[in-house]
């Protein structure tokens, strides 16, 4: 999941394949961005996700811009460095503040890119639906989406969207423990 959008977006430990989704995107794929985008929602977002979204949104003027740039963007971090793209607010305790930010009448939650940030919420089942697009490249090295130490569960798929260029768009909810057994 690293760096989708550009070489520039994120080339740490050395990942050089940033960009690898541009030649995928499709009218298809713009459709359910709409759909997902096109209620009320509120952003939230890991550190390093934040700052690649605060360094092209703001002055972006696609489709979407608007709305990203009017959501309040939750910000989990363990950083002072200041929240500068608003309306921000910074989160320290994710477990704790997220899940009360559940429980009020704000806007839908929405988190976009922040693995980190994904694989707390998993494992503290803070997520009520995930939207997973499997693009057909491989693209070896680089940040993953379930990475090392994500907690086994069961997801129910609610949804499939393909696109003329071949990305599986499938939307899951959580199912619950992960039950094991034999075939045959």
């Amino acid at each position: 999941m690293q760096a989708p959008g550009g070489p520039e977006e994120d080339a740490s430990n050395g990942f050089t394949h940033g960009g690898w989704s541009a030649n995928f995107w499709d009218e298809t794929m713009g459709e359910v961005i709409g759909g997902i985008m096109g209620k009320p929602f509120d952003l939230l977002l890991g550190r390093r996700t934040y700052d690649i979204f605060r360094g092209y949104w703001p002055t972006s003027t696609e489709p979407g811009a608007k709305e990203l740039n009017a959501a309040t963007k939750y910000v989990a971090s363990r950083s002072d460095r200041p929240l500068d793209w608003s309306p921000a607010v910074l989160i320290r305790d994710v477990p704790t503040e997220v899940a009360a930010l559940k429980q009020s009448d704000g806007p839908e939650l929405q988190v976009h890119g922040s693995g980190n940030l994904i694989q707390t919420l998993l494992h503290e089942n803070l997520i009520d639906e995930l939207h997973i697009w499997t693009f057909p490249v491989l693209v070896g090295p680089g940040k993953r989406l379930f990475a090392d130490g994500v907690v086994p569960a069961a997801l129910k798929l609610t949804g499939t969207t393909i696109s003329t260029t071949g990305v599986v768009i499938g939307t899951y909810e959580p199912a619950g423990e992960l039950v094991t057994g034999s075939i045959g």
